[in-house]
Formats: structure tokens, C-alpha cells, sequence
């Protein structure tokens, strides 16, 4: 939603002004090919741009691409580029830095290669078109790539960055030279990161911003002390607890909406032994599909949504929310909260007495993820498993993932098509970096009829055909209880009321949509 707070008749022309917004989590790096996260995508959409972008609506239009168009039947789309766009450094964009930024996406170092599993090939048609080539049809490969941001060819080689290193870092983890609104002038990790537009910026500017400063403040409290105080000029989130605080008083509101991320939890379905707690060794209980079924069950996920969110969020079945393409009516149904049920699950699989593991959660990446995660920890000793929290920051979480340091974990997930294929590929289909496939399929499912599906599902052009197929694979997922889905996370910002902004359902703050008044 666009949203401002002025009255009509506000001059479109503000004045310059100065901006400065804080969030919890600090973008991770400024290399838009290293992590695949939305705090990272989300800022880097500021700077760099690629083919195709979202707007205001989330519809796909034409950025560093002017208009694409299928090739043959099925082979792949034609892009054609932007002429006349320069980077910030005053390089001239062409077909070559798709091409570099193709190799360098979809590289065995990059965190978004994941994205290029339909892709067999990028070729160089001229210095201003590019064909994409598929491995079988796939009508919605536009909306995939809106994140995939283009890269200079020139400044890469130059600065030795010509592959991401997310481990370790490089010129492209501190400095960036994109084609977007606004440059990166300053990057403190952790302290502060500065912006300031690109006079050289290809589209027309709707911002009157002079400087933009992000600043990550972990603490709730300090946030929202920052925002009454006029020290910034949005937070986000507001903490549910303070938001009819925050809108009530005078020069703040609070902006709400619901974001296209799912928050559930998911289960180590590819380790044969716990590692965590005192059971840690023994036989993994979560290999058996009843005990992933009493963790269902025993989650009262109504109460979470009105104690910890205060009513904002909604409940979850699936892995998208209802507003999402793909969203499966014939699935729409989530377990019911019945702890005895649980508890008669745990009996047949053999755990009368339940069990211990370790849970594992961040603790300032999702809105009050880690008072879910204890209110989670609280249901289940009631029907007899003790989880053992480790909340940490999410500069570490990750790590822990990706390491399979967990029995059990958190996880929220933002469709970046806004399609049911995207958590499909990524988290259901069965692991395979040679693929390119189920890149955050963290504990491992498998289920040889998805991975059947999923190409069929990217090719299907046949609306009804398609959908049937993936109601197939939720029908599937649910059935074998792969994840717990448990609510869609909800958008609480909050601003000076004399800022006009856009709030769009992936929770990306874009800044040239931001008026200063």
C-alpha cells in the first residue's frame, strides 16, 4: 500500500530532506550474489537492479530489460536491454555484465544459484539483447528473477570479486556499484550504511531524498525510543506490544499489512541421530511422520496469534499464504490443536515418555520469533518433549542451518515469485546442488513424487493442470508433515507522519518511493 499521512494539495516537489530508517537486522553483506535473504535483497534493491522489477503492486515490470518475449516453443525468453543506462561508477551497461552476472548468480559460490536451476544457458545475441535458454518451458521465469541483480563485468574483474564469498568477504561484501536510485557512499557492519541517489539513475526520480541512513538496532525498545524521540524516521518492525502506543501518539502512525512470509518449523528428516541435549546420539524421533505430527497437534497456534502477535497475524496450512499463486483450496485446512491427540501419536511411535532435542531460533529476524519459539518450547513439555531453545542472532543462525546444527528449527519464507513453485523448489524438493535444487531444504526432506513434479509444475502452461499438480505435492507435504506451518508474519512499521512511503507485501522498503514533507 502507498501510504501518506498529508493532506491533499501537499506539493508533489517536497523539499529535499534528509532520511534516516532502522530495523533490526543489518544487511548481512552488499554483495547481491552472497546471501539469499530478504534484509540483504531487500536493501540491495535500493542500489543494484535487474532485467525486471516489482512495482508498487508487486506486478513485474521492465527495469534494466526494456520488454522480453518467449523463444521458440518453450526454449527460453529473449530480453532487450536498456540502452544508455551507466553504473555508478560511470560504466555503460550491456549484455556483457548480464552475461558476467549470470555466470556469477548461478556459481557454485553463490547463494542465489538455487534461482538458475530451470536455466541452461545465457547467450549474447548483441551488445543489448540476451536469451535466456530453459530446460523445458517455463512461463513464469520473468517473475523469477526479479531479484537477480546485474553486476559491472568491469568493476568485478577490477576489484578481484568475480565470485561472491559469503564465508570470508571481498571488495563486493563493503562496496557496490549498481545502476539504481541511490548509491552506497558509507558501510559501517553493524553501525550505519549510507545512501545518496544516483544522478545518473536511468528512471524518474518520485523521492526527494538527499541522504538515506540505516542504522540496525536490535533492541525493540531502543527503536521504538529512536522513532518518538525523531532520531529516525521509520522502524521496522514496530514490536505488536507498542504499536496502538506508536500510532496513538502525536507526528507517529503505524502502517500494517500482511507480508507473503510464512513462519514454521522444520524437522532434521535426513539425520538417523539426535544432537542435541541429554538424548543426543540416540534415534532421531522426527524420522517417524506421527511424532512431526504430535508437534503439529500440540501447538496451540490461535493462541500464539493472540497473545504474541495481539491478533495480527494469521494462521498458516501451507507454505504460501492464501494471497499467493498456487495457494491450494483443496488443502486450506491446518492440523487442530489437540494435545491429547498429540500425546496418543507419541505413544504409538514409542515415546510414552517423550523426549528431549534442541531447537534451534533466531532471536531478531522475524517479528518476536523468539517468543514464538519459547511459547513453542512451553507446548510441547505439555505433551511430554522437552526442546531445548538456542535463540541467537541471525548472523549466526544461518551458519547453524547450513552447518545442520539442529534437531528442529525456525524458518519464515517469502515467495520471491509470489508462486507456490518457489517453496516447493526451494524447500521441499529433495537437495541437489548439481541441480541447483532445494538450496534451504535445511533438514532434508525427500519425496521422490515432488522432485517428479516440480520441472512439471515450471513447464505446465495450463492454469488448471498445473494447479492440480501442485495440490498434489501440498497434499503430500502435509501428509508427510514435512514443515509446520504456523502463521503468516504480519507488517507492523512505523514513521513520522510527515513521511509518504510504500509498503509492499515482501516487507522490501524502497526507498525511491519515499517523500520527505
Amino acid at each position: 500500500m502507498t501510504v501518506s499521512m498529508l493532506a491533499l494539495g501537499v506539493a508533489a516537489s517536497a523539499q529535499a530532506e534528509e532520511f534516516s530508517w532502522a530495523g533490526k537486522t543489518d544487511p548481512q553483506t552488499m554483495d547481491p550474489h552472497a546471501v539469499n535473504s530478504a534484509p540483504v535483497l531487500g536493501f540491495l534493491n535500493n542500489v543494484y537492479e535487474g532485467l525486471v522489477r516489482r512495482g508498487k503492486d508487486m506486478s513485474v515490470e521492465p527495469a534494466l530489460a526494456t520488454s522480453w518475449e518467449p523463444i521458440g516453443d518453450g526454449e527460453g525468453w529473449r530480453f532487450f536491454l536498456r540502452e544508455g543506462v551507466t553504473f555508478h561508477d560511470g560504466s555503460t551497461f550491456d549484455a556483457e555484465d548480464v552475461r558476467f552476472s549470470y555466470e556469477r548468480a548461478s556459481s557454485e559460490q553463490s547463494d542465489t544459484r538455487s534461482w538458475f536451476a530451470p536455466v541452461k544457458d545465457l547467450v549474447v545475441v548483441d551488445d543489448m539483447t540476451v536469451d535466456i535458454l530453459t530446460n523445458a518451458p517455463n512461463p513464469i521465469f520473468p517473475d523469477s528473477i526479479a531479484n537477480w541483480m546485474i553486476m559491472d563485468k568491469g568493476w568485478a574483474e577490477a576489484n578481484d570479486t568475480q565470485r561472491p564469498d559469503k564465508e570470508n568477504g571481498n571488495y563486493a561484501t563493503l562496496n557496490a556499484n549498481g545502476t539504481g536510485a541511490f548509491m552506497l557512499t558509507d558501510r559501517q557492519p553493524g553501525l550505519s550504511t549510507s545512501l545518496a541517489p544516483f544522478g545518473g539513475w536511468w528512471d524518474t526520480a518520485e523521492h526527494n531524498i538527499t541522504k538515506a541512513t540505516y542504522t540496525p538496532i536490535d533492541n525493540s525498545a531502543t527503536a521504538v525510543a529512536a522513532l518518538l524521540s525523531g532520531d529516525v524516521d521509520m522502524i521496522n518492525p514496530v514490536p505488536i506490544q507498542d504499536a496502538a502506543r506508536v500510532d496513538a501518539r502525536d507526528g507517529t502512525t503505524v502502517v500494517r499489512g500482511i507480508e507473503a512470509r510464512v513462519i514454521m518449523l522444520g524437522f532434521g528428516h535426513d539425520r538417523d541421530t539426535l544432537k542435541y541435549t541429554s538424548m543426543a546420539g540416540e534415534a532421531n524421533p522426527f524420522l517417524d511422520v506421527r511424532v512431526r505430527e504430535a508437534v503439529a497437534k500440540a501447538i496451540n497456534v490461535d493462541a500464539i496469534l493472540q497473545t504474541i502477535m495481539r491478533g495480527s497475524a494469521e494462521a498458516a496450512s501451507q507454505l504460501v499464504s492464501p494471497a499467493m499463486n498456487g495457494y491450494s483450496d483443496a488443502n486450506n485446512a491446518r492440523p487442530a490443536y489437540d494435545p491429547e491427540g498429540a500425546k496418543a501419536l507419541l505413544a504409538a511411535a514409542g515415546y510414552a515418555d517423550g523426549f528431549s532435542f534442541g531447537l534451534k531460533c533466531p532471536n531478531n529476524r522475524y517479528l518476536n520469533d523468539e517468543a514464538v519459539c519459547q511459547a513453542v518450547t512451553g507446548m510441547l513439555a505439555q505433551i511430554g518433549i522437552t526442546a531445548e531453545l538456542d535463540a541467537m542472532p541471525v548472523q549466526n543462525y544461518w551458519p547453524e542451518l547450513r552447518a545442520d546444527n539442529f534437531d528442529m528449527y525456525m524458518l519464515g519464507w517469502s515467495p520471491g515469485t509470489f508462486d507456490h513453485e518457489h517453496p516447493v523448489r526451494f524447500l521441499v524438493t529433495t537437495p541437489n546442488p548439481e541441480k541447483k535444487l532445494g538450496s534451504w531444504n535445511f533438514g532434508g526432506f525427500s519425496n521422490g513424487r515432488v522432485d517428479t513434479l516440480l520441472p512439471m509444475i515450471q513447464s505446465e502452461i495450463d492454469a488448471t493442470k498445473r494447479q492440480a499438480m501442485i495440490d498434489e505435492v501440498v497434499d503430500i507435504y502435509q501428509d508427510e508433515h514435512a514443515y509446520v506451518p504456523l502463521y503468516v508474519q504480519p507488517l507492523v512499521w512505523g514513521m513520522q507522519d510527515n513521511i509518504e512511503l510504500t509498503q509492499r507485501p515482501d516487507n522490501f522498503f524502497i526507498l525511491r518511493w519515499v517523500t520527505v514533507n
